[in-house]
């Protein structure tokens, strides 16, 4: 057949492959409620675990395991300051991505 489009298998590696890997990782990393809660108030100002806990209404502990999360996917960074740990954003593909979630969920008050 002229013309015909040839069907990839999934196991065959093209061009596009490490780039899809990379983006299905992302899209794992925030398909979760509090980390994407996280994120979104990381999108405003770097955070501690504390004010993120307030602001949130989570339990230290969710927080902190959702970070530990993000930081081994590489989504926010964490800084020293002082006897706290602020935590920010680490990748502008995921600001962009988190903005355009907040313009399509979160309508403005």
């Amino acid at each position: 057949m002229d013309g015909a489009v040839k069907r990839r298998s999934f196991s065959d590696e093209g061009p596009l492959t490490p780039a899809a890997r990379e983006a299905a990782a992302l899209l794992k990393a925030l398909a979760h409620e509090g980390r994407l809660e996280i994120l979104c108030l990381l999108l405003e100002n770097p955070c501690t675990v504390g004010e993120m806990e307030e602001a949130l209404g989570l339990p230290q502990a969710a927080v902190s395991q959702q970070l530990m999360r993000l930081r081994g996917d590489g989504l926010v960074r964490a800084e020293r300051e002082g006897r706290h740990i602020r935590y920010s954003l680490e990748r502008p593909e995921v600001r962009g991505i988190i903005q355009e979630l907040q313009r399509a969920f979160c309508p403005p008050e």
